[in-house]
């Protein structure tokens, strides 16, 4: 029976491992094959460097079938190896806008992007960096929390959360409150400490402006966009509860968010209210500092909406940077220059468009008596001083842009200004500026049509004679400028005088009917 019983074993075992060596070759041959297979590598190595631009018709086939993404991966790859090294690589006789048009179309085919934000993205990134920002899109950043210093501390914290089967890491060195999740075996959305308001879901980005606005205890601070209230709590958690936040936003539904979680964190200096932005300074004034997250087109949380891949086009980029102006104007007047500890404001938005953030900001230095200070933050690339055919203040460099495919944090733009000045610049010295630093015409009032009214004889000579010395001192520029608002009082007087006579007019009318009557 035992016997029986280990040939039973046996049979379970798996079969012996056979190992098969080679024969043993004369030099020769083993040279012979050497020689074939560098032959083979050389020749694989010349075809993978010739990349040929598909022909017209081979472009036509390939739109009339389904795409395959293969392929145009690796043509991706092909394209911007040559554009890497267009003079060496490059097929003869073919441009580099050739090779651009097709990798324009292979990109937001592949990435399933509309055609005007590609070209904005080609024109901002160079075309390998390009690739890995559009991959960084296609991933979700890590979820990361910020611990609530009003009620825990972060090693707290970090303890129980390991305790609950959460894997979590500080997010940097650059914050003190950061925390990075990998993972959790519990929703880190209703835990205990979460409900307890021990700590706030909100992206590593965002923790940014608040530590470039620097908040002190006992101050006065605006945040003009606060919903949902993320920053709005940091800002209070760094100034201990004291001092006093007015924590604003133009929409009442997001404004029940900012209670809900500022009423969880135990913040209690705190004042909310729901105006439009745009006419605070005729509201409240006189802040130590400010914050505006402005309102803008989202091109640096694709990976949280990819809609933005399609979804926005020129007027849409337009309209959020006027309104962008609009706000930081706004938020400028707000704050007091003479401020004995602030005097700072912080500009800050999620996308990496120029038209939002360095043209936007170079607006404002323009316009106000501002000027750009450090933010504090040891990383992040500078912000453009010269894109494309526009040139922007050299301050800009001290501003900040952080990528998705570089920082592991969603896109965003962080600039800091310090206000100098309550003064607003008249119009005269911003006509000045523009014709310095060579501003379109299209911010300079235009010359008002002259009016129709005659006047008299003397009048006019008079007024014609001050108008020719006047015009005289002036550049053309202010020339449109005086003359409209000169014709605009020309042009008041006769209306003035004309309802002065209509209603002398009515007065006598009435005086003879009575007469008549008593008669």
């Amino acid at each position: 029976g035992s016997v029986q019983l280990v040939n039973f074993l046996l049979c379970l075992l798996p079969a012996p491992l056979q190992f098969h060596f080679p024969r043993r070759q004369d030099s020769g041959s083993r040279d012979h094959e050497d020689n074939a297979e560098g032959t083979d590598l050389a020749l694989n190595m010349d075809v993978e460097e010739q990349f040929v631009l598909p022909s017209i018709q081979e472009m036509q086939d390939m739109t009339s079938h389904p795409p395959d993404l293969h392929a145009i991966r690796q043509r991706i790859q092909d394209n911007v190896e040559v554009l890497q090294d267009f003079v060496a690589r490059r097929e003869a006789e073919r441009t580099r806008q050739e090779y651009l048009a097709l990798l324009r179309k292979d990109l937001a085919m592949y990435f399933s992007y509309g055609d005007y934000m590609i070209e904005k993205l080609m024109e901002l990134f160079p075309v390998c960096e390009l690739v890995d920002f559009l991959e960084a899109n296609e991933v979700q950043r890590p979820v990361t929390i910020r611990t609530n210093t009003l009620k825990t501390r972060r090693r707290d914290l970090a303890q129980v959360l390991i305790n609950r089967g959460v894997n979590l890491d500080p997010v940097g060195k650059w914050s003190k409150t950061g925390l990075v999740i990998y993972d959790s075996s519990v929703p880190i959305g209703a835990t205990p400490e979460y409900l307890a308001g021990h700590y706030m879901l909100q992206g590593a980005s965002s923790l940014l402006p608040v530590i470039a606005l620097a908040p002190q205890e006992n101050e006065k601070i605006l945040d003009m966009c606060c919903a949902p209230g993320g920053k709005t709590s940091y800002i209070a958690q760094l100034m201990k509860n004291t001092g006093m936040i007015l924590a604003n936003d133009a929409n009442a539904e997001r404004l029940k968010s900012v209670v809900g979680n500022l009423h969880r964190l135990g913040v209690t200096n705190t004042v909310v209210s729901n105006y439009d932005g745009r006419q605070f300074p005729k509201i409240l004034g006189g802040f130590d500092r400010a914050l505006l997250d402005a309102p803008c087109s989202g091109t640096g949380v694709i990976s949280k909406d990819p809609m933005i891949k399609t979804s926005k086009v020129e007027g849409d980029l337009l309209r959020c940077t006027h309104l962008q102006k609009e706000l930081l104007l706004s938020a400028i007047d707000s704050v007091d220059a003479d401020s004995e500890t602030g005097g700072y404001l912080v500009y800050c938005t999620c996308s990496v468009t120029v038209e939002e953030n360095e043209w936007v900001t170079d607006y404002a230095l323009k316009k106000r008596n501002v000027k750009l200070v450090p933010t504090g933050l040891d990383f992040g690339k500078e912000g453009f001083t010269r894109f494309r055919e526009r040139r922007f203040h050299p301050s800009l460099k001290l501003a900040r842009r952080f990528y998705p495919h570089t920082h592991n944090m969603d896109g965003f733009y962080v600039v800091k200004f310090k206000k100098f000045s309550n003064m607003i610049p008249k119009l005269l010295k911003e006509v000045d500026s523009t014709l310095v630093t060579g501003q379109t015409s299209s911010d300079i009032p235009e010359p008002v049509s002259a009016p129709g009214a005659k006047q008299s004889k003397e009048n006019s000579n008079d007024q014609g004679l001050k108008v020719k010395k006047q015009l005289n001192t002036l550049s053309p520029t202010q020339k449109k400028t005086g003359l409209k608002v000169k014709r605009k009082s020309v042009q008041q007087k006769p209306i003035a005088i004309q309802k002065r006579l209509q209603s002398t007019a009515k007065t006598q009318k009435r005086k003879f009917k009575k007469f008549k009557q008593g008669q």
